[in-house]
């Protein structure tokens, strides 16, 4: 069936997955890499300003898609993750490293990210049918969580021993992405006539401002920031406390084959636990939650992922650590679908594209948080990070049952009011 998808969509999720894999090499141990370099306050400052850059890019990057063309804005965004890549290696060889000329070159590869994300979306929708979205899709999250799990594996193990070789492998895959890009996918959309529209950011935000103004649909959006802000602390406070506090431990298998464990390593091994454990029960649980109560399987899922991640925060026990990913994979698989099937009720059916726009929002907001998490974390520890990261679930809990009945009340006004 993969065959009979658009050739633009199978040439989108190679070069995503080609690219993920190099980068979840890297990116998810930049946290470490400024603490150590510089320290946990500008670790997580740094990383803040690279998610708003990357949010204020995406939100050009989407108006723009539907200015100039998804093309245009995917093989420009792929041309400065090229440079971005290339300064990258120079900031980090054996003979120069600046962590400032570094960050510099992850700013320039988060705003083209901006750039090639929503007009990669975008393409993708425009180019899928209703009857293949779904499969077009479900490949794409299988892509994504195997070249994630593949790169954490393997960066876990090379990234002190051998960064600058992963940014070189990083840099010739940024090569290979591009000309797959600009060579192999299609156009999608050509705009009708030259281009009038302003490129200031007075009209992007106005026509997000029905959404904005949507009190119930905010709501449920704050809900889901509040638990993204949990997932994104494993790869900022998490990953810094267990690369400062595990200690290289030495293991034995069979005799002879022995292999040390220390934070880093560690880390990647309790994600790619996460990982196997969505990829393999994802099916089972969306079988198992049809034509069931959806609002309290999604509150039990906040709950458990709060608590697994509360555990990261301050244990460095490896089996309790072990059974805390078991649990927040569960809370994951419990409340991923119901929240994207209960949002689609709340959204505003006449304004989906601008709803499910800003729906993904939360990841970038939810960026922010995980970054500021190393500094938070760095003045109330692991103990102090813990109770936040339950009290951010319940805050989750709360805002999308205020959300959820606010719909419901608001419906059934509508409906009084058209019997009238």
């Amino acid at each position: 069936m993969l065959k009979e998808l658009h050739p633009n969509i199978r040439i989108r999720i190679y070069t995503s997955f080609l690219s993920r894999i190099i980068g979840s090499m890297i990116f998810p141990f930049m946290a470490i890499y400024f603490t150590n370099a510089l320290n946990a306050y500008w670790a997580g400052t740094l990383l803040m300003v690279n998610v708003i850059i990357q949010f204020i890019a995406g939100l050009y990057g989407g108006y723009l898609a539907d200015i100039v063309g998804r093309k245009k804005m995917m093989v420009l965004g792929e041309w400065m993750k090229v440079i971005g890549f290339v300064g990258m290696i120079l900031a980090n060889s054996p003979w120069y490293t600046s962590p400032w000329l570094t960050f510099a070159m992850m700013a320039i590869i988060s705003i083209a990210s901006g750039l090639v994300n929503p007009a990669a979306e975008a393409m993708l929708i425009d180019v899928s049918t209703k009857e293949t979205r779904a499969f077009m899709y479900a490949v794409n999250y299988w892509a994504v969580n195997m070249s994630i799990m593949i790169g954490l594996i393997v960066g876990g193990w090379l990234y002190k021993t051998h960064f600058f070789e992963l940014l070189v492998a990083l840099f010739v895959m940024s090569l290979v992405t591009l000309w797959m890009t600009a060579t192999l996918i299609t156009e999608t959309y050509i705009p009708d006539g030259p281009v009038t529209k302003p490129y200031g950011i007075k009209p992007i935000l106005q026509s997000y401002k029905t959404v904005i103004t949507d009190l119930p649909f905010v709501l449920f959006i704050l809900g889901g920031i509040s638990v993204l802000a949990i997932e994104f602390q494993r790869n900022n406070f998490i990953a810094v406390r267990l690369e400062e506090e595990i200690l290289p431990r030495a293991f034995s298998f069979f005799g002879g084959l022995d292999f040390s464990i220390d934070g880093i390593r560690l880390l990647s091994l309790l994600t790619v636990e996460n990982t196997i454990i969505i990829v393999l029960f994802t099916g089972v649980v969306a079988k198992w939650i049809r034509n069931k109560p959806e609002q309290p399987i999604m509150y039990t899922g906040f709950i458990l992922f709060g608590l697994g991640y509360a555990v990261l925060a301050f244990s460095n026990h490896f089996l309790i650590l072990a059974i805390a990913v078991v649990v927040l994979s569960v809370g994951e698989l419990l409340y991923v679908p119901t929240r994207q099937s209960i949002l689609a009720d709340i959204v505003d059916d006449s304004r989906r594209g601008a709803y499910m726009a800003f729906n993904g929002f939360v990841f970038q907001i939810g960026k922010m948080f995980g970054a500021l998490g190393i500094i938070v974390g760095d003045v109330i520890g692991g103990i102090g990070m813990g109770i936040l990261y339950i009290v951010f679930a319940l805050f989750g809990v709360a805002f999308a049952r205020v959300a959820i009945q606010m719909r419901e009340k608001r419906s059934v006004l509508l409906t009084k009011s058209k019997a009238i």
